[in-house]
């Protein structure tokens, strides 16, 4: 990776304007070229450096997102008059099946 593609990495659209989905989707794209850059380990350690810094702040967006859709769903159930939250069980068929 050159010093023109690092500036590249570092210059990402700000997915603050992004439709949340979007942006997450977005945020994982980029988490995961950052990844491929880093294994390859033909870069320098300074690059690699700011690569792993990039990819510790995308992991934390994405974290966050993934709380806030979690939030938004259980207040979804709320509403439903369902006050009980249950975990999924991807073995178990749907009620309605």
């Amino acid at each position: 990776m050159t010093d023109q593609d690092t500036d590249a990495v570092s210059a990402a659209p700000n997915d603050e304007d992004a439709p949340p989905l979007a942006a997450f989707e977005s945020s994982v794209d980029e988490l995961e070229s950052l990844v491929e850059s880093l294994e390859t380990g033909e870069i320098s350690l300074e690059d690699a450096l700011a690569q792993f810094e990039r990819g510790v702040t995308l992991a934390r967006q994405c974290q966050a997102m993934l709380k806030s859709a979690e939030l938004r769903v259980d207040q979804l159930i709320s509403q439903n008059d369902t006050d009980t939250l249950a975990p999924f069980d991807a073995e178990q068929p749907a009620a309605d099946e």
